[in-house]
């Protein structure tokens, strides 16, 4: 059991934001588990951070997967008992490129077989973890965190990427369900947009650092008292 520390749980977190985010969090002082579909490279990922002396576990987890999901929430329920912080970070971006810009595909060019696995990812897996996780999150102040992306944002919405985009949209869609459906529970859940970041997704053009992709994330899930329902960037509300 994890005694007195809170229990984080980062998904996608072998790399990049969500690998950052772990970091951030174990030094806040709470049991962090980082999961990872890839068994070699999340067990490494584990090992990077307990060497800099921080209180990481590592557990497999492939989010499109309903066994993989449920093999992965027996052992958290056995070994720790509780889910204090729930960060869905994994995530894909699988659209294709136009062949003269570095563009998303457009829309008239989508496949549908593309939406279908980015979906999988973006916005079932979050929605298959947050159902696993629900029973085991102390009510009155556990946390749900959906990392999406202002390109999901309806308020901005512009055309290329287009399974990106409407996963991300579907992701903020699921944010404002839990959170009216959890309300009278004090669980928190909100979406956040980490901003361009320099990960392998973003590229190295992106602007911004891991720590600074990380940073909305680890305020969420750790300052006293924070809104639920909302959508986030740079610890500030922006349009849906």
């Amino acid at each position: 059991m994890a005694g007195t520390k809170r229990v984080a749980v980062v998904t996608g977190a072998n790399r990049g934001i969500g690998f950052e985010t772990c970091r951030q969090l174990a030094k806040h002082g709470m049991k962090v588990v980082l999961t990872s579909r890839d068994r070699e490279k999340g067990s490494a990922a584990a090992e990077r951070l307990r060497s800099e002396g921080l209180d990481i576990d590592f557990l497999p987890l492939d989010v499109s997967d309903d066994a993989s999901v449920q093999e992965f929430a027996r052992p958290i329920k056995k070994t720790y008992g509780r889910v204090d912080v729930l960060v869905n970070n994994a995530g894909i971006m699988i659209d294709g490129k136009t062949r003269d810009t570095e563009a998303g595909t457009g829309v008239m060019q989508a496949k549908v077989e593309t939406l279908r696995l980015t979906m999988e990812v973006n916005v079932y897996g979050a929605l298959r973890v947050t159902q696993a996780l629900l029973p085991l999150m102390p009510k009155d102040g556990s946390r749900v965190i959906n990392v999406s992306s202002g390109m999901g944002q309806l308020s901005d919405m512009n055309g290329g990427w287009p399974a990106y985009r409407i996963s991300k949209t579907g992701l903020n869609a699921l944010t404002r369900i839990f959170a009216d459906e959890l309300k009278q529970t004090g669980i928190r859940v909100n979406s956040i947009c980490p901003g361009w970041v320099k990960t392998d997704m973003g590229g190295a053009g992106a602007t911004r650092t891991p720590q600074q992709g990380a940073d909305t994330i680890v305020w969420l899930a750790t300052a006293p008292d924070v809104p639920t329902g909302s959508f986030f960037r740079d610890r500030k509300p922006i349009p849906w």
